[in-house]
């Protein structure tokens, strides 16, 4: 049984510390610090080769509209993303709910969600299977599962606690449980026979189906979760004020009337952006400390 805690999670956070230290040795200055520069990570929930080409017209965007070179960074795992942009390594971050408590609390307050798409408001996690047998949380029970990252808002922490709500310990009552590392590896684990069931997130699993990579008749939805908030892009607080205000306004002006915005927000699989702030994420706090994943 693989088993998962709150001490394994601050371990796996001071350790990427060091593996971070490596990813961006090349950087020996803060890169805030480096003129006319704005480096953007984002988690990896997804492949390496669709983060980059999902930020490529946004990368273009945001330098039209701060004036600065804008450069995609990518991390290996979601706690050198956290590690990046507290050690000033990187600027901005595409960050899920947990990801953006857990930096947060690791920097006592000192990051800033911008923005955040209108469907993160109310943003779900499905679960999936191709057994015959599984119908509710409650047949999860003896069978294995797979997440996707251990520090996945949407692919972990949101399926536990609502496995939790069902009564439903998942290191004690599945007979397994993995990390694939991203939504669409659960995908590709469940539909491959390697695990009976996976959880993940919404819009991964949608645009899965719209681009027929997973035929929802063989590997369908058996449990949606409640709405809960989730994705944003996050920076340092002490970021100039007004570069702050130059990225928020560009991201709020991005409409689908123009072809441009209209290619930025389906890559982003955004009806829009709209303004956010930390407090909204006071219930995934909440949900990480019950599910013991923070202290």
């Amino acid at each position: 049984m693989r088993h998962f805690s709150a001490f394994r999670t601050l371990k796996n956070l001071l350790g990427a510390t060091a593996a971070a230290g490596l990813l961006f040795a090349a950087t020996s200055v803060a890169a805030q610090n480096t003129p006319g520069v704005l480096r953007v990570s984002a988690i990896p929930d997804e492949n390496p080769t669709e983060l980059q080409r999902k930020f490529k017209p946004l990368g273009d965007y945001l330098a039209k509209a701060t004036g600065l070179k804008v450069e995609f960074t990518p991390v290996t795992d979601y706690a050198a993303s956290v590690e990046g942009l507290i050690n000033k390594r990187i600027d901005m971050v595409w960050f899920g709910g947990f990801t953006f408590v857990q930096a947060n609390v690791r920097s006592k307050g000192a990051i800033t969600p911008l923005v955040q798409r209108a469907e993160d408001e109310k943003f779900k996690s499905v679960f999936v299977t191709t057994n015959k047998d599984i119908n509710k949380l409650e047949d999860l029970k003896g069978k294995t599962l797979s997440f996707g990252s251990e520090s996945s808002t949407s692919g972990h922490l949101m399926p536990r606690y609502y496995l939790l709500a069902a009564k439903i310990n998942p290191d004690t009552d599945l007979k397994r449980i993995a990390f694939s590392g991203a939504h669409d590896a659960t995908v590709a684990a469940v539909g491959g026979g390697k695990v009976d069931a996976g959880a993940l997130n919404i819009s991964v699993w949608e645009k899965l189906v719209a681009e027929k990579k997973v035929d929802p008749a063989v590997v369908r939805v058996f449990y949606t979760t409640p709405g809960y908030y989730d994705y944003n892009w996050s920076v340092r607080t002490d970021m100039n004020a007004a570069l702050q205000k130059k990225i928020t306004d560009a991201f709020l002006a991005l409409d689908k009337s123009t072809p441009e915005g209209k290619e930025i927000l389906e890559l982003q699989r955004a009806s829009k952006f709209i303004p956010t702030k930390a407090s909204n994420y006071g219930d995934i706090e909440k949900a990480a400390q019950n599910a013991g994943l923070l202290k």
